[in-house]
Formats: C-alpha cells, sequence, structure tokens
C-alpha cells in the first residue's frame, strides 16, 4: 500500500495546555464530534492519570463505543512509565491507543532528571511502558521523544528501534520548543523513518512561526523515506506559547502548496476540508479566542479583497488573487444574526424559553418527563461551560443524555490524610480566617 499523510489533532491534550484558556469537557466532547465528521484520523483526547479528565474520557470511549464516533481514533496521552501506564487503563479500561512522553535531550535529561538518569536509562524505562501498555491490550503505540529537536539524531534512532521491537507503532518527534527548521526536519526525519522504518509522527510548536513548514516537511521526508506520517494539529494553532500548527493550515499545505503536487503526497482519504469553517469557528468560540483576521482559510480577510488591482482581478477570475475556493472550506453561507427578541436558555432558563429555543432547533420532546430533564442537562451545561450554549451542544444534550451528564460531572479527587485530615477533623477548633 502506499504511504499517505495523516492528522493527530492534539487541541484537547496540547491545545487545552494554553496558559490561562481552557475547555470544559463538553466542549471537548463536541470538538471531539466535530473532528470526527471531518474526518480527522485522531484526536489526542486527553490525560487518563488526571482524575477531573476520567468522566469526560470514559464517556467519550462509550461514544465509540455506540458508533457515534467512527472515523476518528480517540488516544490518551501519558508518561512512559510503567507505573502511569497502569494507572491509566486502571482508569480508563476502554482506552485502546496511547502516546507515552519520555524526554529525550541531554539538556532534559540532565536538566529534569538533575542527573538522576542516564540515556541508558530513558530507554529502558520507556521499553517497559511500551511492553506495560502492550500488556493492557493497547492496539495503536506512540513513543514520543520530547525535545527531539534539541537530541542526539543517533540516540533518537536507537530509541525508535527499541521502542518498535518492544510493540510500539509510531514514532513522535516532538520540536518542543519551535526550535527546528524546516530544513533541518526533513533532514533528521528522513534519517529517522529510513533507519528506524516505522511511521513518524511531527509534533511541532510555534516559538520561532514554522511549525506548519515544519510539519509538513517532517511529513514530506517520512514519505520519501517510505513510511506514513501524522501530523500533529491543533485547531486555529492553540497550544503552549506561540501554540502548535494549526490543523487547517497544515492540511491546505499538503493539499495546495507547490512542493506538494506529486501525487505520492496523499492525506487520509476519509478527510473532508468543507468541514474546517465550522470546527474553527466552534473551537474559537469554546476558548474565547477570535480567529485572527489574516489566519488563512478561516480569518476574516482571507478571501477579501479591497486594493482596486486586486478587486478587479478577482471579479474578472477567483484564481487570479485565490489559492483555493472558500466554498471548499465550508464557506460562503450567510450568517444568520437575530436582532429582534431572542430566548436563550441557561442555567435559570424556564420551561417555556427552553422549549422555544428546541421548537426551533425542530427538536420535539415525547412527554413533560423527557423535556424537563433534558432542561436540567442544558442548565448544567451553562454553568459548566458559562457561554451561552451552541446548537450542536444542544443537539448533543437532546440525543446523548446520559454521555452529556457524564461528561460534566467531575467527581473531587479530596481524601484527607496528614496534616490535612487532623485540620478537617479539628474544624470546630479552627479560627475562621480573613479571606476576602
Amino acid at each position: 500500500m502506499e504511504n499517505r499523510i495523516y492528522f493527530v489533532d492534539v487541541t484537547n491534550r496540547d491545545g487545552v495546555q494554553t496558559s490561562r484558556l481552557g475547555l470544559a469537557k463538553l466542549q471537548k466532547t463536541i470538538i471531539n464530534l466535530m473532528l470526527d465528521d471531518m474526518g480527522i484520523t485522531q484526536s489526542e483526547f486527553g490525560f487518563p492519570t488526571t482524575m477531573h479528565e476520567l468522566n469526560y474520557l470514559n464517556a467519550n470511549l462509550e461514544l465509540v463505543e455506540w458508533n457515534v464516533i467512527t472515523n476518528t481514533k480517540l488516544s490518551g496521552w501519558m508518561r512512559a512509565i510503567s507505573g502511569d501506564v497502569e494507572q491509566s487503563f486502571k482508569n480508563v479500561p476502554k482506552l485502546k491507543n496511547c502516546n507515552l512522553s519520555q524526554s529525550t535531550s541531554e539538556q532534559m535529561i540532565y536538566g529534569k532528571y538533575m542527573g538522576k538518569k542516564t540515556p541508558d536509562d530513558i530507554l529502558k524505562m520507556t521499553c517497559e511502558a511500551v511492553e506495560c501498555a502492550v500488556d493492557k491490550g493497547a492496539q495503536i503505540i506512540g513513543v514520543n521523544a520530547e525535545d527531539a529537536s534539541r537530541s542526539d539524531i543517533n540516540f533518537l534512532i536507537k530509541l525508535a528501534k527499541e521502542v518498535k521491537k518492544a510493540g510500539a507503532y509510531r514514532f513522535r518527534y516532538c520540536d518542543t520548543l519551535g526550535y527546528e527548521d524546516p530544513q533541518t526536519t526533513y533532514e533528521r526525519i528522513y534519517q529517522i523513518a529510513k533507519e528506524a522504518q516505522m511511521p513518524i509522527e511531527l509534533h511541532f510548536h510555534n516559538d520561532l512561526g514554522m511549525a506548519v513548514a515544519c510539519s509538513v516537511m517532517g511529513a514530506r521526508a517520512a514519505i520519501d523515506a517510505g513510511v506514513d506520517a501524522y501530523i500533529n494539529t491543533a485547531i486555529n494553532g492553540m497550544g503552549e506559547r506561540a501554540g502548535n500548527a494549526d490543523l487547517v493550515s497544515c492540511l491546505l499545505a499538503v493539499l495546495k502548496s507547490a512542493g506538494f503536487k506529486n501525487s505520492k503526497y496523499k492525506i487520509d482519504p476519509k478527510i473532508d476540508l468543507s468541514k474546517s469553517w465550522k470546527l474553527a469557528k466552534y473551537t474559537a468560540y469554546a476558548f474565547g479566542v477570535p480567529i485572527p483576521i489574516n489566519q488563512p482559510a478561516v480569518g476574516d480577510n482571507a478571501f477579501a479583497h479591497e486594493s482596486g488591482i486586486h478587486a478587479d482581478g478577482a471579479l474578472k477570475d477567483r484564481r487570479n488573487y485565490e489559492l483555493y475556493d472558500y466554498e471548499e472550506l465550508g464557506r460562503g453561507e450567510p450568517e444568520i444574526i437575530e436582532t429582534g427578541r431572542m430566548i436563550t436558555t441557561g442555567e435559570y432558563g424556564g420551561i417555556k424559553g427552553f422549549r422555544n429555543v428546541y421548537d426551533k432547533l425542530e427538536l420535539e420532546f415525547h412527554d413533560e418527563h423527557e423535556a424537563r430533564n433534558i432542561l436540567e442537562l442544558a442548565r448544567y451545561a451553562n454553568v459548566h461551560t458559562q457561554k451561552p450554549l451552541t446548537e450542536s451542544e444542544l443537539k448533543f444534550i437532546y440525543y446523548y443524555p446520559d454521555i452529556a451528564a457524564k461528561v460534566m460531572t467531575v467527581s473531587p479527587y479530596y481524601c484527607p490524610e496528614g496534616a490535612i485530615k487532623d485540620r478537617v477533623d479539628a474544624h470546630l477548633l479552627t479560627l475562621p480566617k480573613h479571606i476576602i
């Protein structure tokens, strides 16, 4: 079979680590559903060792079981430590796909482990973690080389070969600091792929503004070396510091750029580019971060022309000044904004207004019990997201109320021991503290 370029979106794992921002679990679920609708190969949907993620993770895997999510594989992220792998599969028993992360650069081995680990220790720990995941029934195991772009290339090749023997399927090259450039990316990825002969994931950060360029050049190198490529992306380029490689930009770069016209650079055939606009708009709303006006493909000015020469040329033939069509991205339909009376539903909404909202969605309730149960879930969802609910969110609550309830349920991990238990047990003797 010919090699292809696949896409692993990390919005729900790396994107949510954007400082001072985040997503509610319901919003993460809607993003998974939209990624699936778009045919994106995989979503790294969260952290199976993080307690507040567990209901959300398990509920989304139920959506997989119910054939609601059918195109997009859901994968969990964890450290490449066998104890973390054990805990992850205990917490999320239906987990089938995982990425195990390990620091590989000299800077991080000695700067994070403080001299307590050697490169040989890293190899041993990582292989043990892979073997543990195999033992737990994992189907697709990826190994992340954190700070790979500053790691010794021979060590990376050795690591890739060893984890492949242990049962890993993919090797993730992480440009954790956005340090790489397209040329060095191509050279290093080609060498690793050629030597290890296993699929390569490309995970690039945007600290130098080259995340998209490096991602697609890394993918090209993998294909040229005879293996599949998996580009890691985040919707709208969200992520730590300057963000990750933007999903739509990477797709367009592979589909439309001059260097990828060769027919051997093909993407996952399930991907539907026309769902891009809806996904980008929802994610911007969920994060509360507007799409930049000059964002490729989905920014407000992506297809706007003002100068006389450009406007004249675009009107005569769009190809004069547009590389691709806005219709390809799902753009072009007018957006209707209510300027008169508007009824919304929220945490304090009543049954009459609630029914009005669902009537507009052409969704009916079979009896009063059903209506009032969905109303309560919609109220909780509004508390949960702290935003007016979108059409997608309202429909999800209507069709999958049990899953919605689980997704929005967080049971705080609170088990007082030691000093805090002493303090809690002695609460009657504790003097009030001035907080405000």
